[in-house]
This record gives C-alpha cells, structure tokens and sequence, in this order.
C-alpha cells in the first residue's frame, strides 16, 4: 500500500507588528506638528498649529492658527508647552479624530 501524504499548510506572511498607538487606533491620512495648549482634559490634549490661509479677495496669505483636541496615550504624558506629532485616526470620541504619535521636544 502506498502512504498518503497530507497536504502542508501554506505559509502566512510574517505578522505585522502591532505598535501600541495601532492598538489604540489605527492612523491613516494627514500628519501635524503643533504645540500642546492645554491638557486638562483626562487623556486628551488640545494642540495647535500655525498655518497659512489664502484670501481671495486680496490675493493674499494671512496667517492663522489650527486647533484641534487629540488623544494623549499614557506612555507618552505630553504636557502643556510641548511640541507633538500628531495623526488622524479613526473617531475617538465626538471631538477626538486625532491621535499623538510622538512628543518632539519637551517645554525649556
């Protein structure tokens, strides 16, 4: 009688390394670097950037300011004065749609 042999199973691709901000949530589309205002609010941060805004009437740049509340994971603790990279993810909660990725440098 001649051995039946079973088929292998197939190989998987290597498992992707889930970092802890992917757990929290997975970031996806556009990136800022801004400035933590406030932290007052538990795990959250409101952070701040400057930016350029055209005005058509003028054919002109004036400069304004972007804010935005973003979650504060607690391995990261950014405080108030920081400078934070921060991510868009998936809504957090109904003014959370930002995540911080990295603290830059810390307040002098």
């Amino acid at each position: 009688m001649a051995k039946i042999e079973k088929p292998k199973a197939k190989k998987s691709a290597p498992k992707k390394e889930v970092t802890k901000m992917e757990s929290i949530a997975p970031t996806r589309g556009r990136t800022f670097v801004g400035k933590v205002i406030s932290d007052k609010m538990p795990k959250t941060v409101n952070v701040e950037w400057a930016r350029q805004a055209y005005l058509y009437k003028y054919e002109r740049y004036y400069p304004t300011k972007s804010r935005v509340k973003a979650h504060n994971p607690e391995h990261i603790k950014a405080k108030v004065g920081d400078m934070v990279r921060i991510a868009e993810c998936r809504p957090i909660s109904k003014t959370k749609k930002f995540i911080v990725i990295e603290k830059m440098e810390a307040k002098k």
